[in-house]
């Protein structure tokens, strides 16, 4: 026959076995979700730089057209034929 105090120590080493067992299982979700969370995060901010990038690789392209237009309308000034001031104009 199993005595009173071997059964409260078998009673006490199941109770802990259960709160090991489910702790640990409830710190493996929360691990699980720290890590999901982070890994969102990390992408959320990737994208946010990949953004930013293109935005400024698309004002730099923009400028860069702009400059081009710019310097090809100050050739076409300068590039003019001289007009000769024999030429006749229409009065």
């Amino acid at each position: 026959m199993v005595g009173k105090f071997e059964s409260n120590k078998d009673m006490v080493q199941e109770i802990a076995e259960s709160a090991a067992t489910h702790v640990g299982k409830i710190a493996t979700i929360i691990a699980g979700a720290v890590r999901d969370v982070t890994r969102e995060i990390g992408d959320f901010v990737t994208d946010g730089i990949e953004m930013r990038e293109a935005a400024k690789a698309a004002r730099d392209d923009d400028k860069d057209l702009t400059d081009d237009r710019a310097l090809t309308d100050d050739r076409a000034l300068t590039d003019a034929p001289a007009r000769d001031d024999d030429t006749p104009t229409a009065e």
